[in-house]
């Protein structure tokens, strides 16, 4: 996906994103996510203190160890980075992409693990069932995709101000207007590992993502005072 961000270069910082729904269900997708999910992408960049050391531990432990394969794929990749607003990106339903299991002689128990006992017959849930939730009206992700969002350097969200852009600098308190530079800048799983890691050590997320971004198009933009 591609975001349109507005610039102060003689600050050397990025004001703010201009966005649609996809960028923000991204974002507040990571808030969804669980620690184990976290800490695979952030491992290899370090600064997730003895996380890591937690992590290489469970997948270093022999499989003998665990009560299943299943299990530790669980604690090690419990839930994907979506990057997209669709399918990839979860409903409130937490067993949406989930398999859900019993076994053969139909009790009432099942599991989301692959081969657990069942407690009543004592064999291995293997049979596949299907879990049905609450209908979703046909929409995914967590916003509705009805107007423009605007993402802050510090990852704040809200709708697209309504002010005028040369209001909206003073407030930001930009020195130059001649100074701001709009760049369109390209969002892939890249950028979105930066930005998870970014927004775990600092208030300026969007400028220590993009900054520097050589895989951009930008242009100035007129900011002038409305009369």
């Amino acid at each position: 996906m591609s975001l349109k961000l507005l610039i102060d270069t003689q600050g050397k910082r990025v004001l703010y994103a201009e966005v649609n729904k996809g960028f923000v269900d991204f974002l507040f997708h990571i808030l969804s996510l669980p620690v184990g999910t976290l800490v695979s992408f952030l491992k290899s960049q370090g600064n997730i203190g003895s996380l890591a050391n937690l992590y290489n531990s469970i997948e270093n432990l022999n499989d003998s160890y665990m009560h299943s394969k299943q299990t530790k794929s669980t604690l090690l990749r419990p839930r994907p980075l979506s990057l997209v607003a669709g399918p990839n990106v979860p409903h409130n339903n937490p067993y949406a992409a989930r398999n859900i299991y019993t076994c053969s002689c139909n009790n009432s128990y099942a599991s989301v693990d692959l081969k657990t006992v069942c407690p009543l017959c004592k064999r291995e849930m293997v049979k596949l069932i299907t879990f049905v939730g609450p209908t979703s009206c046909g929409e995914v992700g967590f916003v509705k995709d009805m107007v423009t969002y605007m993402v802050m350097d510090d990852l704040s969200v809200t709708p697209l101000s309504t002010m005028s852009s040369f209001a909206l600098l003073l407030k930001l308190d930009v020195k130059d207007m001649s100074a701001v530079e709009e760049k369109v800048v390209n969002f892939g799983m890249d950028e979105a590992v930066k930005l998870l890691n970014a927004s775990l050590h600092t208030h300026n997320v969007l400028t220590d993502v993009f900054l520097n971004c050589t895989t951009t198009t930008s242009k100035k933009r007129a900011c002038k005072s409305e009369t």
